[in-house]
C-alpha cells in the first residue's frame, strides 16, 4: 500500500488553461525536474529545493471552485518525481469526473521501467488519460504542435494503451 501524502511541492498553478491539454484545464506545476532540457520553457521548476509545499486539500478546493473545468493537467517540473502525491491527487480529481493529463520528460517506456521499481509511478500512469512524454529537444522545437514543444514528444492515449497493451497516439478528434 502506498503512503498517501497530504502535501505536494509545487512551483505554481494555472487556474484556467487551454494550452495544457484538451478542454478547459486547471494546471498544476510541480517543483523539481532532473531532465534540465536545454531552453526548457519552465526552468524555474528544475530546482528540487525551490517552490512550496501545498496541501492536497487546498488544491482540490481551488479545482472545485471552477465548474467549467474538463480536467486537470500535471506539469512541471517532473510529476513522476512525486508520484505518490500526484497519484493521491489524481484519485480525488477523478472522483469529481475530471480527467488527468500528465506531462513527463521521461518516455512512456522509461516510465514503465521505473514502475517496476516504484509502484506509485505505475499508479500515476493508471490515472493518466493522456501522457505527453519525452524531453524537450530544442532542435526539434515546433510551435505548431498541440500541447507540446518538440516533435519527439508524443501525446499518448493511455485509455487506448490500457485496452490494447501498446502505445497508441492520441488524435485531436478523439
Amino acid at each position: 500500500m502506498i503512503k498517501q501524502p497530504k502535501t505536494i511541492r509545487l512551483a505554481g498553478v494555472a487556474r484556467e488553461s487551454i494550452v495544457d491539454g484538451p478542454g478547459f484545464r486547471f494546471t498544476i506545476f510541480c517543483q523539481g525536474c532532473p531532465h534540465n532540457c536545454f531552453e526548457c520553457h519552465n526552468q524555474v521548476t528544475h530546482d528540487f529545493d525551490m517552490g512550496k509545499e501545498v496541501e492536497l486539500s487546498r488544491l482540490l478546493e481551488e479545482i472545485d471552485k471552477n465548474p467549467l473545468l474538463s480536467g486537470v493537467t500535471f506539469s512541471g517540473g517532473e510529476p513522476f518525481c512525486q508520484p505518490e502525491a500526484f497519484c493521491a491527487l489524481a484519485e480525488e480529481i477523478e472522483k469529481r469526473g475530471l480527467d488527468i493529463v500528465t506531462f513527463s520528460g521521461y518516455t512512456y517506456e522509461e516510465l514503465q521501467d521505473m514502475a517496476e521499481q516504484k509502484e506509485a509511478v505505475g499508479d500515476l500512469l493508471d490515472h493518466t488519460r493522456l501522457l505527453i512524454d519525452g524531453p524537450f529537444i530544442k532542435e526539434q522545437r515546433d510551435l505548431t504542435l498541440s500541447f507540446r514543444g518538440s516533435r519527439n514528444q508524443r501525446i499518448i492515449d493511455m485509455d487506448a494503451v490500457r485496452k490494447t497493451g501498446k502505445v497508441v497516439l492520441w488524435e485531436e478528434t478523439s
